[in-house]
This record gives structure tokens, sequence and C-alpha cells, in this order.
């Protein structure tokens, strides 16, 4: 497997690399994570591994959380000469978006291997939220991809077993879409954790091979079997009394929305306990928001928390509250809570979608075509009351019971065994 980041740093990517590591181990197969070498703490506090292949690389966050490889031929020596001494490989799944996946996908090609990818993010969508001049950043990555990988301008548009590529033979393009197929018509099969996702994928000829009509698989990231058993028998059934309360989980930064979820929580006048779980650039903005605003609510920053620790929390909680829109393709936190039966606020409707049930969504009709959002701070602040009404009256949502079996690892691993032995039957 290549990712972008080193597993056992912060992200829904990695946490969903390292459980299926553990399963597909559980299952009998051998697994090697290839990621860039970690930094700072977390470089002292993370044991040795030998799944693990680190990387050189560089810090590029202040907190030195996350890190960089530039994917040319030096780090090619690295992974050739350390994959020399490891069993044989018969795939490469590759669940990256940049210097992971060029990492992958040429490592593939060295050695005629085929490729299983990925695609856990928009790439458009959190280029746009994140960096200025975005259409300059994804021109810039689409030519860095074409000179990573010697790709050219104008492909064929015949696939390897002579289909009809998607998108005709338009030029490759210079926006998010293009950046993701030039990676699908690279890959034996695409897969990605959400319906909505795949359709889009597949709407923009993000598909395996580039060829017309093929189709990306749908695979849940999941929980932890063992874990999530453990979390349910040591939490107790029935809600703790007290006023409502409300998590927020995850990185803080613009396209997850924390901040206004903070503004809107103040504006909401509700009397409810939030916790706000995670760190990121936004910290610092964040508690200056909520001194500024000094709302009913009281909010607590725990930062970073053990996985399972933040599990428990969630399971506490009365809701999870999930703002980003159009960024996420699966929105972990808001499955893991289901699965923990803790319903949650929804912003973006395609995820809301995903569930099915046992939401409040904001603002916008989920069942509409396409799904409406509402990134408004007075919808987000009406749904948040709405949910404290709910809570308060012992009328909140039910989650479905449906995510909390089919979220659990044991059930994602073989979907994806099933991908691996129709790509190496293929081969």
């Amino acid at each position: 497997m290549f990712g972008d980041q080193h597993v056992e740093t912060s992200g829904g990517a990695q946490v969903s690399m390292r459980l299926q590591r553990r399963f597909l181990e559980k299952a009998g197969h051998t697994v090697t994570i290839v990621a860039p070498a970690l930094h700072g703490a977390r470089a002292r506090q993370t044991a040795p591994d030998a799944a693990y292949l680190d990387i050189p690389s560089m810090p590029i966050t202040l907190d030195r959380e996350y890190a960089l490889v530039w994917p040319g031929s030096r780090a090619d020596r690295v992974i050739d000469d350390r994959m020399s001494r490891r069993p044989p490989v018969d795939i490469v799944h590759v669940q990256a978006d940049f210097w992971g996946a060029f990492l992958g996908h040429r490592f593939a090609r060295r050695h005629g291997l085929p490729v299983v990818h990925t695609m856990h993010n928009r790439v458009d969508v959190g280029i746009e939220a994140t960096a200025p001049f975005p259409g300059l950043v994804l021109r810039v990555l689409n030519a860095w991809q074409r000179r990573a990988l010697g790709g050219a301008r104008g492909q064929t548009d015949r696939g390897r077993a002579g289909g009809r590529r998607a998108g005709g033979g338009a030029p490759a393009g210079r926006d998010g879409w293009a950046f993701l197929r030039t990676f699908a018509r690279r890959s034996q099969a695409v897969t990605t954790p959400s319906a909505h996702f795949a359709r889009r994928l597949e709407g923009h000829g993000a598909v395996p091979g580039g060829t017309v009509g093929a189709r990306v698989d749908v695979v849940w990231n999941g929980i932890d079997d063992d874990l999530l058993d453990e979390v349910l028998r040591s939490t107790p059934d029935e809600r703790a009394p007290g006023r409502p309360r409300f998590v927020w989980v995850g990185r803080m930064s613009p396209e997850k929305r924390l901040l206004p979820f903070l503004e809107a929580v103040a504006a909401s006048g509700v009397d409810a306990d939030v916790e706000v779980i995670g760190g990121g650039g936004q910290l610092a903005a964040a508690r200056r928001l909520v001194a500024r605003t000094r709302g009913a609510a009281s909010v607590r920053f725990s930062g970073r928390l053990p996985y399972a620790e933040t599990l428990r929390r969630i399971r506490a909680a009365d809701a999870v509250v999930q703002t980003s829109i159009g960024f996420e393709t699966q929105g972990m936190t808001i499955f893991e809570a289901a699965a923990l039966g803790t319903p949650a606020v929804v912003s973006d409707p395609d995820l809301a979608g995903e569930l099915g049930t046992g939401f409040w969504a904001v603002g916008g009709d989920v069942d509409a075509a396409p799904p409406a959002s509402d990134a408004s701070i007075g919808a987000l602040a009406a749904t948040v009351r709405a949910a404290a009404a709910d809570i308060s009256a012992g009328n909140a949502v039910q989650p479905s019971a449906r995510v909390r079996e089919e979220f659990r690892q044991s059930s994602r691993t073989a979907s994806m065994i099933d991908v691996y032995r129709r790509v190496l039957g293929a081969a």
C-alpha cells in the first residue's frame, strides 16, 4: 500500500489503512505500507514496525505532523532496495492523491504489477478550500503528475482491452477530475468509500483503464470489529443525565468548517456541552472565536486523542456534528458514530444520503436530485437548536442498524479481497 502520509498520523485515510493492514494480516496476507517517514513527536512516540517502509521525507506543517516525499529516482531506489528484502508483491494498492500516488504507480509500472487505486478525496474541492489561486495549483499538479508518471497530453481513445476511452480524445486536462482520471487510467481497479463519489468519478471518466462503461467499486472504510465491541461493552446504553452533548471531531482546517460550527453554536443560543476533538492550524482562531462570542453553550477543546478514546467520547455524546460540504468522500466520523449508536448533525447532503437514517440534516433536502446543501451559519444554528430540543425531549433520531453491521472492518476487508482477486484473475 502507498499513502501520502504515514499511517500513524491523523486522518481518515490513515486510520483506514491501519485497519485494512490489520484485517488483511488476520486473513493471512502480507502487507507493506510505503509512506513518508515521521518527524517530531510522532517519530519519537511510534514504535518500529516491520510492515512500515518509511521513505526519507521533509515536514510540511508547523507541527511536523505531515511530510512530503519528492517522487523521483532517489525515492524509487529506496523503495526498490527495501522491497527487495521483503516477500514478492502481488498487487499494489494506492491510497494516495499526490506523491504517494506517484510513487505507487511508478513502482507498479517498474515491476509490472496491477494497481488498485482507492480515491479518498475530492482533490478539486480540497485545493479550492485550502490553497490561494486553486486553478493555478491544479494546473501545476497536473503538470507535476504528467512529469512524475511519464504521461502525455492527448492520450489515446482506446483502453487496454480495446474499449473506448472515457472522455474520448480530449486533452489530459488541468482540473481536479483530469488529475484523478490520469490515475484511474493507469489502474486495473478504482475503489472509493462512498456511492456518491463513485458515481461522480464515473461521470467524469475516472474509471479503471479509462474505459467507457467500467465501474468504480464502492468499499466503505470500516471500524475495527474488536474495538467497536469493546467500546460498546464498556459504555452504558442509557443516556447520562444532563444538557445536550455535541462533539466535533476532525482536522482544524478551512474545508472542515470548524469556525462556522462554533459561530453557529453561539448563534443558536443552545444550552449545551460542546467538545472539539482534534488539532490543526485553526485552533488559535477557534479559541479566539469562542472567547469573543461567549454563547450559552460551553465549548471544550480536547486536542488530539487516541483513537479508542475518541470513539468513547463519540459514544458518550448525544450527537456528532459534521460540517464540511462537498469535501468528504465518506465522512468517517458519522459512520463511526452510527456504529456506536450516536446520531449526527450532517451538513453535507451526500453524506446524509450514505447514512440513510439517524441524522439531522442541515438546510436542504437530502432527497432532492441533486441534493441541496446550505452552508449558512443560520441553517447550521437552526439544526443545532432542533437537535438539542429533540435530545432534551428524549426524541433523538436513531442511527441505522445496517451501518452498525456493514461498517465493520471484517466485512469491508472481505469486499476488498474480492476486488484484489478479480484484478489478479484478469492480470
